[in-house]
């Protein structure tokens, strides 16, 4: 599928990591570092436009390095960019550690997923059909 793209930014497009990668890594597109602190959120733009295909949608995720090594993570995650959507693709990101950390100009801080969606029509109804879970909810399925 292509996708039109305005690229603003001092840096290539982004590109899959590997031959079977669903996400395409993100780079900061920033004049100076800017340093996050501890529970501290920064919003970070990419320098980069785009015109989804209606019905799709780019979600926004961590990249699990930053997340499992320095405790990066995109705070409203998956963030959601929807088709109609043309301005500059920004990444929120919350630092949950303890450390200050400091991102630089063309750091990869997130990846983008396009998936494709469908939106629904809502049926009144006075019943759901049941199931084995029924209303069965966080943690309702146990452990193992």
């Amino acid at each position: 599928m292509k996708v039109k793209v305005i690229n603003k930014s001092k840096h290539a497009l982004p590109e899959y990591q590997t031959t079977q990668s669903a996400g395409l890594d993100l780079r900061a597109n920033i004049e100076e570092d800017i340093i996050i602190g501890p529970l501290e959120r920064r919003l970070i733009g990419t320098g980069l436009f785009m015109e989804l295909p209606e019905g799709y949608e780019a979600q926004i995720r961590p990249r699990s390095g930053l997340a499992y090594k320095y405790g990066l993570t995109v705070l409203n995650s998956p963030g959601t960019i929807d088709a109609d959507y043309r301005g500059e693709i920004k990444v929120l990101l919350v630092n949950l550690s303890k450390e200050a950390f400091t991102i630089s100009d063309g750091e990869r801080i997130a990846q983008m997923v396009v998936a494709k969606h469908e939106q629904i029509s809502w049926e009144d109804a006075d019943n759901l059909n049941d199931t084995e879970r029924g209303s069965g909810g966080y943690g309702s399925t146990g452990k193992s």
